[in-house]
């Protein structure tokens, strides 16, 4: 197993199963931030794929703590896109079973390796994803409110305005605004 830092997209995956055929790097599968090896790499062959992987923004991570926030991260980003999450289901419960620690461990970890909470990261990437979705322009507030597992379109406002300055409604009308990247958290 081999862990990545930076993937957090289907075009990662892409990029890393196109980097392990040139390197002629056999796997079983890739998901994001992690490559299932068939067999050993040599440390000549580790050395060559962390050059190739640098070159497209990824590196490959060693210490256990920067793996635990890479899934910690890649789970989040997860539950933000793709809202597999039941919603009755607490963010920390997810990572708990997912990753197979106690929440107060991996918070812990996460707060010491990013200098910020969990929650707070959480909430960050959410209002990033508001973002693009307001300017798609094809939900309402509500509906995005709805999908990103907010209780209210006022809860969505709050969080938004706490983190940007701006409300939905006035980042909308301002078309000058910009977003973040996602692959930057």
């Amino acid at each position: 197993m081999v862990h990545i830092k930076n993937m957090v997209c289907d075009r990662c995956i892409l990029a890393v199963r196109e980097i392990l055929q040139r390197q002629n790097i056999a796997f079983n599968a890739i998901v994001l931030g992690t490559i299932e090896l068939q067999s050993y790499m040599d440390p000549h062959q580790k050395e060559q794929l962390q050059k190739e992987l640098e070159k497209v923004g990824f590196e490959i991570i060693s210490e256990k703590n920067e793996r635990i926030v890479k899934q910690i991260k890649a789970i989040i980003l997860q539950e933000i896109f793709e809202a597999e999450r039941e919603r009755n289901q607490n963010l920390s419960v997810t990572l708990s079973e997912k990753l197979n620690f106690d929440y107060s461990h991996l918070s812990s970890i996460f707060s010491k390796t990013e200098g910020k909470s969990i929650q707070k990261y959480q909430n960050e990437l959410k209002v990033e994803r508001i973002k693009e979705l307001l300017e798609y322009d094809e939900l309402s507030i509500s509906e995005i409110a709805s999908d990103l597992g907010f209780g209210s379109a006022a809860y969505l406002s709050t969080q938004f305005k706490k983190i940007t300055g701006v409300t939905p409604s006035k980042y909308k009308a301002n078309n000058s605004n910009k977003r973040g990247f996602l692959d930057i958290f």
